[in-house]
């Protein structure tokens, strides 16, 4: 795995917790940066993401030529992507957190706010839950069922039913992962996961989309 990953630091981001479970997945390496040339160079890159939604996206757009080069990198050269928590809503069109403010725009959607639909569901949505596979998953045999660690009280709502790869149920389906061509992005928390989420960046790190 001599694969040059690069663990996007924009201020946002659980990273030491991210960098040792890519550390025990496999990778040797990891750097966590802020610099857009090192990210130009980086045949990984992984975003990850922890609060609300509009200082995520002011902390990633903040960093002068990040944005572009990330969208270089990943969009027109393909390399792959792992987007953790708000780095999976960023993804989308435009978060409604605190307002709208628009994402990346990378997979069509909105991250809205979780609906209470039955009073013993709790928001945020904070624990343990199933990751169930859509039909539609995609080719790649990155995501498999299981469980992982959720913490959130916003969700990416895709546009394109087919953009979703995964679900879980909190009061209802919500977006568990989402899948593009080289792009991935998970609600949850693949750190925080124990054998489930190092098992998933073990084959992220191996992932040839």
């Amino acid at each position: 795995m001599g694969n040059r990953v690069a663990l996007i630091d924009y201020g946002a981001g659980n990273l030491h917790s991210v960098h040792n479970a890519l550390t025990a997945a496999g990778s040797e390496f990891i750097t966590v940066t802020d610099d857009p040339e090192f990210v130009r160079g980086a045949q990984r890159i992984v975003l990850p993401g922890v609060g609300a939604f509009k200082a995520c996206r002011d902390g990633l757009f903040g960093i002068p030529g990040m944005v572009e080069a990330l969208t270089e990198q990943v969009i027109d050269n393909g390399v792959p992507f792992l987007g953790i928590c708000v780095g999976m809503q960023l993804l989308a069109d435009r978060g409604l957190e605190f307002g709208e403010t628009p994402g990346l725009g990378w997979i069509a959607g909105e991250v809205e706010k979780i609906e209470r639909t039955d009073p013993a569901i709790r928001v945020p949505h904070m624990g343990w839950n199933d990751v169930a596979l859509t039909p539609h998953h995609g080719d790649h045999d990155l995501l498999e069922p299981g469980e992982a660690y959720f913490l959130h009280s916003y969700h990416f709502a895709p546009e394109n039913g087919h953009d979703v790869a995964a679900m879980t149920d909190h009061g209802g389906g919500l977006a568990a992962a989402v899948a593009r061509d080289n792009i991935i992005g998970v609600q949850f928390h693949p750190e925080k996961s124990q054998r489930y989420g190092l098992d998933l960046l073990a084959r992220f790190l191996e992932w040839k989309p």
